[in-house]
């Protein structure tokens, strides 16, 4: 099955805990602290893998959780960091963040990788706080935790020619027989619903990647038909073969279909327009086809002269080798301009920064007799906190004092014995001294 768009859930490995630990060795006297960090947790890289096709993967496994890193260990012995996920895409899929609808990444070269999610830093152990006027600290820090999100994957099959036309003009029985794929051919519309790939062997060692994109109707640019769905696909195609049934079998006008398709592809995006076609007149094989060939002729070179016009039958395979020659030159000609802006390296692209500012003021909002301090700063300081110790209360309770707060609750009208609520943790106001 061919899968060309997902929506998956990441979540980078949490740091480790630092920890409290103390030395108590033989021989050492006043040992003082001795914890130490933990390690980072895992980042979740996406990695472009050419051997894969579609997003067929990401159909099963949805969610994608990295391992937290390892608690600090006694001895001053930092905690492992955990290693990193990898996620592994094919090439070609562009990579979106859900919320903000931004443009992450779009990969396109074997091996390209880039960072989707940041894992979170260790947290200090107590040997960290340790200082001239309180050398042994009982304080230490939580892991950070890690980036999580929702993304949007989509794929747009990277191709070096794309078949592009009506339905049942035969854009699958043509790539049946340049190639080996076996795509599904029936006499009726839309019997192709997914893109169809096929490796091209033209001869003297030259060969291209063809794919055989869903037939496309008048208004596709807006959705009718398979609209959007597949009309992405022809972006990464570096030349279009333009399939035009040349016999008229189902009372359409070629150069109408021509027309029509050729305005499809500028409106959903101009520079298709500027794209280097091939117009494949195909059933030759079929009555009339050498009339309407004639006419049609005459009014593409009124309409646009440098198109080139190869007559071909997939029937009778006359004209194929051919068209395929003509465009394997082409190809030699075009550049592949299909890799839009690149990653070098991973650490280039800031997808997620943990550095940022932080915004330090706070909001006071009163719930009956309590009151509730709202604050991004702090909810962060009090995760990072391990809150099982009196120092580290008191640290708080010092940091609080310093931003301002004790003062604004005051301001507020807050007394001896007001209840005061931080996140998950509610407090006692005393006053003079600090939160219990």
């Amino acid at each position: 099955m061919f899968v060309d768009k997902a929506k998956i859930y990441v979540k980078a490995g949490d740091g480790g805990d630092g920890i409290i630990s103390f030395r108590r060795e033989k021989y050492v006297p006043n040992g003082g602290p001795a914890g130490g960090d933990g390690g980072r947790g895992a980042d979740i890289i996406f990695r472009v893998d050419e051997g894969l096709r579609t997003l067929m993967d990401f159909r099963y496994q949805r969610h994608f959780k990295a391992p937290r890193g390892e608690k600090g260990r006694n001895k001053s012995q930092h905690g492992a960091n955990a290693e990193n996920m990898i996620v592994r895409i094919p090439p070609g899929t562009i990579i979106l963040d859900e919320d903000s609808g931004e443009v992450l990444a779009d990969m396109t070269r074997h091996g390209q990788q880039v960072v989707i999610a940041r894992g979170g830093r260790g947290g200090r152990g107590n040997i960290r706080f340790a200082t001239p006027n309180n050398p042994a600290p009982e304080l230490a820090e939580n892991g950070e935790e890690g980036q999580e999100r929702y993304i949007v994957l989509e794929l747009k099959v990277m191709a070096d020619v794309g078949l592009v036309g009506f339905p049942s003009v035969g854009k699958s029985t043509l790539l049946s027989v340049v190639s080996s794929a076996k795509p599904k051919i029936g006499a009726y519309h839309f019997t192709t619903i997914t893109p169809n790939l096929g490796v091209v062997g033209v001869g003297e060692g030259r060969s291209f990647v063809m794919a055989d994109l869903p037939g496309l109707i008048e208004g596709a640019h807006e959705g009718v038909g398979l609209g959007h769905e597949f009309l992405r696909h022809v972006e990464r195609t570096r030349i279009i073969v333009h399939v035009v049934d040349m016999s008229g079998s189902e009372g359409r006008d070629p150069f109408e279909d021509w027309q029509k398709i050729n305005d499809e592809l500028k409106l959903y995006n101009p520079l298709l327009a500027e794209r280097t076609q091939i117009v494949a007149a195909n059933k030759m094989d079929m009555p009339d086809s050498e009339a309407n060939l004639e006419q049609f002729l005459q009014q593409v070179r009124e309409a646009q002269p440098d198109i080139e016009v190869m007559p071909i039958s997939s029937l009778t395979r006359k004209g194929i080798q051919e068209l395929l020659y003509r465009a394997a030159d082409l190809l030699d000609q075009v550049p592949d301009e299909r890799v839009v802006e690149e990653v070098a390296d991973v650490s280039e692209r800031k997808v997620y920064s943990l550095d940022k500012k932080e915004d330090d003021g706070f909001k006071i909002v009163r719930e009956n007799e309590m009151f509730v301090v709202e604050s991004a700063k702090i909810d962060r300081m009090m995760k990072r906190m391990q809150l099982n110790s009196h120092e580290a209360i008191l640290k708080l309770a010092r940091t609080l004092r310093y931003m301002g707060v004790d003062a604004e609750l005051r301001k507020r009208g807050a007394v001896e014995g007001t209840i005061v609520r931080i996140g998950d943790f509610e407090f006692e106001f005393v006053e003079g001294s600090s939160y219990y």
